[in-house]
């Protein structure tokens, strides 16, 4: 709760940058606009995950694994050998980007008009890379408040630099405004990990090699389980690209930054300071599933009041972060929406397989939800456009929950408590009656059952973590203060 209350803060905060800045962005690019800035950076990710090796987060096991046995050596150690794995892995992404620029033009919009722009944007994934190791560094020795005050400048930022490129480039201030987030982003990343003191030590290239290696191996495989996952959003991407145009990728990217940010930025608050922990206590199966149950919990009792505040205020919501001329996606946000609360489960779980080291487990259990979750998307988009994306996303994660408890219990003995089921299955059923009552009735009667549903969920979300976390009592506590 405490990672969750900091990140979450800095978030929120965030989030109202970036309704600021999605404002603009709708209104000076419109959903043409926002489908070429989509293509670019889905593309330049999916090469990122292809030459990352998934650094970002295997690393994040050894450093904080350096970090709490409290030598300074092996710390030293870790951490050269992870800035130079990342400047490698950087330059190479760089590389791979610049000479295939052609080609990516040509399979992401159809022609070879965007060479120069993936040329351009080559850059970032050097810098995006570095960027990463130093996050990693301030993530593994558990620096949450310097991670939250880097995110929250570089919003700041990232406003101040891109809007007025947008203003006066429009669309050609697209691939600017994103070399100059990463660049951003960079700089930011490396003020932070200077204040943490690390030991200048030489590290041989044998050295090297042999520290480097239990990295890239499970980096390997996360990379591989990144890639399918990128690839498979990409092909997606595409498939709307060619079946219903550039706006409709637009319109389907503007989509998910409202699931993914807004009402997913839980998961990121969270994933910063659980996935630590989980390590630190994989060894124990009865231990591991404790803290799974614990985090599933909160992270439910969290996000299902936001999830309902998604489904009754839809309207005002994508009209307030982009437009009128966005609201064609609401149906596709609603079923989406309710498919984030067994995200919230899985999600919970799926930490584990890394959590042990269990790169192959992890792979294949990627590579097969993230198979099922592409075919439901073109087959949802085919049949009922934008709309089917919604619903092909509910399935997929009804899917990805069964199949994460399944493998982890299984494998690890793991099994959702008691506790868990109720909070989920009030939490569901809330949600549920307000998807209908949204799809059934006409406001104001929409507006006001539905406030009443999210009244419930609130009290049924604050009674949960008073509970857990004894909320009234920290209240108390700050009040006599």
């Amino acid at each position: 709760m405490k990672a969750t209350s900091v990140f979450g803060g800095v978030q929120v905060f965030q989030i109202i940058i970036s309704i600021i800045r999605s404002k603009f962005v709708a209104i000076l690019l419109g959903p043409f606009g926002m489908g070429i800035s989509s293509l670019l950076t889905s593309t330049t990710g999916f090469i990122q995950a292809l030459t990352s090796f998934g650094l970002s987060t295997s690393a994040v096991r050894d450093v904080a694994a350096a970090h709490a046995s409290g030598n300074q050596k092996n710390i030293s150690i870790t951490v050269t050998v992870l800035r130079r794995m990342v400047w490698i892995t950087g330059l190479l992404g760089a590389i791979v980007t610049l000479v295939l620029s052609p080609l990516l033009s040509q399979i992401s919009f159809g022609n070879k008009d965007y060479t120069l722009s993936f040329a351009l944007l080559s850059v970032t994934l050097l810098f995006n890379q570095i960027s990463s190791g130093q996050s990693v560094l301030l993530r593994g020795t558990r620096r949450i408040k310097d991670l939250a005050k880097a995110g929250l400048i570089g919003s700041i930022l990232g406003l101040i630099t891109t809007i007025p490129l947008y203003y006066l480039l429009g669309i050609n201030g697209i691939v600017p405004g994103l070399i100059v987030t990463a660049l951003v982003s960079l700089l930011l990343s490396w003020c932070f990990s200077r204040r943490i003191t690390i030991e200048k030590i030489k590290v041989s290239k044998l050295r090297t090699i042999a520290e480097g290696k239990g990295m890239m191996k499970l980096g390997f495989m996360i990379s591989l389980s990144s890639l399918i996952s990128i690839a498979s959003s990409y092909v997606v991407r595409i498939f709307i690209s060619k079946t219903g145009g550039i706006d409709n990728v637009g319109l389907y990217n503007a989509g998910f930054a409202i699931i993914n940010t807004y009402v997913g930025m839980i998961f990121t608050a969270m994933s910063t300071d659980y996935y630590p922990r989980l390590s630190a206590v994989a060894n124990s199966n009865k231990q591991s599933r404790d803290l799974i149950n614990q985090q599933a919990e909160v992270a439910l009792l969290i996000i299902a009041p936001i999830v309902l505040s998604c489904l009754v205020f839809i309207n005002w919501i994508v009209t307030l972060l982009y437009s009128s001329e966005f609201l064609i996606i609401n149906n596709m946000i609603l079923y989406a929406a309710i498919g984030m609360l067994f995200k919230a489960a899985s999600w919970s779980i799926g930490f584990i397989f890394l959590a042990k080291g269990a790169s192959k487990l992890f792979f294949w259990n990627e590579l097969i939800s993230n198979i099922y979750l592409l075919l439901l998307n073109l087959l949802g988009y085919k049949l009922y456009g934008l709309t089917g994306i919604g619903i092909s996303f509910m399935i997929g994660y009804i899917l990805h929950l069964i199949q994460m408890f399944l493998v982890a219990n299984k494998s690890y003995e793991f099994n959702f408590g008691s506790s868990f089921n109720k909070i989920f299955i009030v939490q569901l059923f809330l949600a549920v009656i307000c998807l209908i009552i949204v799809k059934t009735t006409v406001s104001p009667y929409s507006y006001i059952f539905g406030s009443i549903l999210i009244a419930i969920s609130l009290w049924v979300s604050y009674e949960g973590l008073d509970k857990r976390v004894g909320i009234t009592e920290l209240f108390k506590h700050l009040k006599m203060r």
